[in-house]
């Protein structure tokens, strides 16, 4: 039977870090096989469209936010001119999944995975050239604070690029996702990684999350420039982009 668990609360809440951290540790095992079945795949040309964005930039030191098990810090490291690319997240166990797939892709001497909190990152200021996030901010306890620390340890002009969930904004494809999201993805999330309440934490999660245009402003309120919003596949996701 699947487990059943206290999952975190949607949106900004007091605690919620450590309620992500045992969330993700419970699907570590299955995560990557479930963003596959339940994406179609697309979530790979995502995160290429995402490090897409920072080619111009050539950045040598990245940062990957919430690297989970170090998918987009891998295809940084692939596509980027980087010396190094520093994954961090609060999930252990997601990381020791990653550094297996580091290590057996022959990465290691480029990307580094380590335990960090977003809101509190273990770095001095103005270290990195570039920053990503792939389907972690929703997930911060305190968003504007998760940005505040990204933009401390960019340099000036250093870029940050933001993938994730987004609400459709035409009517038809908004209520096809909707239903897919709320009844489907539940469903197939629960009956393969065994661990109830996990995915019906992911819509409901994306339903609170200030995307779009709203997101932009929160970057801007963390002294974010040069603001760029990309919706992708009908808006079921976006990228974002901004300069310190």
């Amino acid at each position: 039977m699947p487990q059943r668990k206290h999952y975190p609360p949607v949106g900004e809440a007091q605690g919620k870090k450590r309620q992500v951290a045992e969330m993700f540790n419970a699907i570590a095992p299955r995560y990557d096989l479930l963003n596959r079945i339940l994406s179609g795949g697309i979530d790979r040309r995502w995160r290429r469209r995402a490090v897409g964005l920072l080619m111009p930039e050539a950045p040598r030191r990245v940062l990957d936010v919430a690297t989970g098990t170090a998918d987009l810090a891998i295809e940084a490291a692939r596509r980027l001119p980087v010396e190094k690319v520093i994954g961090v997240d609060i999930s252990e166990a997601m990381l020791r999944i990653g550094q297996e797939k580091v290590a057996r892709l022959g990465l290691s001497d480029r990307v580094l995975l380590r335990v960090g909190d977003a809101e509190k990152l273990p770095f001095s200021d103005r270290q990195f050239d570039a920053a990503l996030v792939a389907f972690g901010v929703r997930n911060f306890e305190n968003l504007q604070r998760g940005l505040a620390e990204i933009y401390r340890v960019l340099r000036p002009g250093g870029v940050l690029v933001v993938l994730e969930f987004s609400h459709p904004r035409a009517p038809v494809i908004r209520t096809l996702y909707r239903w897919y999201a709320h009844h489907v993805l539940p469903r197939i999330g629960t009956w393969l990684s065994r661990d109830e309440g996990a995915y019906r934490y992911l819509p409901d999660s994306v339903e609170v999350f200030p995307d779009g245009p709203d997101f932009l402003v929160r970057m801007e309120q963390a002294g974010f420039r040069d603001l760029l919003w990309q919706p992708l596949t009908f808006g079921i996701a976006s990228l974002y982009r901004g300069r310190r």
